[in-house]
């Protein structure tokens, strides 16, 4: 993506819907200009008239026009930066929604090939330098640009020669500044990777913070820690001396400038070709300019850390998920909830030459229990996650009664869908909140029946705030086993007509987890089920079992039938009863 289209994109989807408040900035500039201009100008009448002449009609005018052009200049300033900041902010916000909606849009498999601490840092740190490209680099074009344009003028009508003269710093300045832009973008993609990986490390110390305390890690982590601020310092600091490094090269333009001027209109005075009067005017408009000057220097600078920003921002707006939720599909009419996998082949992205699934096909029946077996990594959580369509097989159909779940609307097949997954996922809010997440219209009598049925009303009354009780991200403050009978809240109170489990007793103790059992046994009565379990006792009663390994469907049948046909599920069977 060119930087051409890259402010294309910008002006089209974040900037054209404030064009009024951006053209009013723009006024706004031209008054500073035209205020600044008129500074550096009405030096050249006070001169003349109040110090050579000694005009006393003029003694109050002149000052007084200086103090409204002063005030004019200060005003329309303020004015043109809030305006500024407010398009700013707002187009800052559009982006990072842009950012979190593609977020919580895209397919499972691309989040998760992806890094949160990468995530955090294109939210913030990139989105700032696109917004300070758009608002403070922009504000500065037109300001500075239109000021130096009217001191110019003032410059000319003053002594042309000299204007000349001065006016050869400006094309010196522009190529410096191009030079620093360029190498401004590059530190600035540098800084950008390093603010990622702190962030990627600081949420790495937080998941494993009770693992850094148990292998007495602590030493070794505050050294990584401080490689990784090292490193963002390095490169902030290079991106500040890059930035910086523009302002001895203007000082020695600058005063190469006004020793030529000094000298050549010295000449000029003294042959009478310039007056005192005109040569104090032309020297303010020049030395007014020298800002302006600067600043139009070093907006490359910020120009080119914006392009860098928006060359990775606009990819994540606009990636696009395989797994689409074609509305305009018709629903899926469930009717028995038969599901059916036909020459079923699955791998992930990031492994092409393994295949997790290799040609799996299998009939679920409707309304009864169907369970996984196999040791770990034999395809089982995957075969589960194709079902509510977080994955696309690579190749083969899935159908739900008879209906390729391509071939339907993605909201309606998720609407009839529970999982109950071994690795809960809570939201940092409250117990009530989080079990009323599966059912946002949910009334409280149904959220209270939900935990009821899940065994969670049991901790929840000696907890202070009962259901109000702030559970800590991911449930922290939780056991496992209290997350877990959350997680089957969640399902009890979608209700939904095909139910997921994956190992969903895992984090129970014996004695929760027979409790948890019955409760299951009440959730998946009369509705489509299957379950993956590590313990054999909780699918014994399955209606039907495959035995899974490497991506194969190896045998099928009840409990009694394996025991009898497959060595695999008997061996894994005897191994768990000869263990107990």
């Amino acid at each position: 993506m060119t930087n051409i289209e890259i402010l294309k994109r910008l002006y089209k989807d974040y900037t054209k819907n404030y064009i009024n408040k951006i053209l009013l900035a723009v006024f706004f500039s031209i008054l500073v200009a035209t205020s600044t201009s008129a500074t550096a100008w009405l030096l050249d009448p006070a001169i003349d008239k109040i110090f050579l002449n000694r005009d006393q009609s003029l003694l109050l005018l002149i000052p007084f026009f200086i103090i409204i052009a002063f005030a004019t200049k200060g005003i329309s300033l303020y004015m043109a930066k809030v305006l500024m900041i407010n398009v700013a902010e707002e187009v800052k916000k559009k982006i990072q929604m842009n950012m979190l909606t593609s977020f919580i849009k895209a397919d499972t498999e691309y989040i998760e090939n992806k890094h949160t601490g990468k995530y955090i840092s294109n939210l913030n740190f990139d989105v700032n330098q696109i917004t300070m490209m758009l608002s403070t680099s922009f504000l500065n074009f037109f300001k500075d640009g239109l000021t130096l344009i009217g001191l110019l003028i003032v410059m000319f009508t003053q002594n042309w020669r000299l204007s000349l003269i001065a006016i050869i710093m400006i094309p010196l300045a522009s190529i410096t500044a191009k030079r620093l832009g360029k190498r401004m973008g590059k530190v600035a993609t540098e800084a950008q990777e390093k603010s990622g990986d702190l962030n990627k490390y600081l949420i790495d110390l937080f998941k494993n913070h009770k693992i850094i305390k148990i292998f007495q890690r602590e030493e070794f982590e505050e050294n990584r820690s401080e490689k990784f601020v090292n490193d963002l310092k390095e490169k902030s600091i290079k991106i500040s001396t890059i930035f910086i490094r523009a302002t001895p090269i203007m000082e020695i333009l600058t005063g190469i400038m006004i020793a030529l001027l000094i000298f050549y209109s010295g000449k000029l005075i003294m042959n009478d070709q310039l007056s005192l009067n005109n040569f104090f005017s032309f020297l303010a408009a020049m030395m007014l300019a020298y800002q302006p000057v600067k600043s139009l220097a070093t907006i490359n600078v910020g120009i080119g850390q914006g392009m860098s920003a928006g060359k990775r921002i606009l990819p994540i707006i606009d990636v696009k998920n395989l797994i689409e939720v074609n509305k305009d599909k018709s629903e899926i009419d469930f009717k028995n909830g038969d599901i059916e996998l036909k020459n079923v082949n699955f791998n992930y992205s990031s492994n092409l030459e393994n295949k997790v699934l290799k040609n799996i096909n299998i009939k679920i029946n409707g309304k009864k229990m169907t369970a996984l077996v196999g040791q770990s990594g034999s395809g089982k959580s995957s075969l589960l996650s194709l079902i509510p369509r977080l994955y696309d097989p690579k190749s083969g159909i899935l159908e739900i009664d008879g209906q390729n779940i391509r071939d339907v609307n993605l909201f309606s097949l998720r609407k009839e869908i529970s999982i109950v997954d071994q690795n809960v996922t809570l939201f940092d809010d409250t117990i009530f909140n989080n079990i009323k997440y599966a059912k946002p219209d949910a009334t409280d009598e149904e959220v209270y029946k939900a935990a009821e049925q899940s065994m969670c009303q049991d901790f929840i009354d000696k907890l202070e705030n009962k259901y109000q009780t702030m559970i800590g991200e991911n449930g922290v403050r939780l056991s496992g086993g209290e997350k877990q009978r959350l997680s089957i809240a969640r399902a009890f109170l979608k209700d939904s007509k095909i139910i997921l489990l994956d190992e969903a007793t895992s984090s129970l103790d014996s004695e929760t987890e027979e409790k948890i059992q019955k409760a299951l046994d009440k959730l998946v009565l009369n509705k489509t089920t299957i379950v993956i379990a590590h313990r054999l006792s909780t699918i014994l009663n399955s209606d039907k079992i495959y035995v899974m390994d490497k991506g194969n469907v190896l045998d099928s049948g009840n409990h009694e039938e394996l025991l009898n046909k497959s060595e695999t599920y008997k061996n894994f069977y005897n191994k768990q009863i000869n263990k107990n």
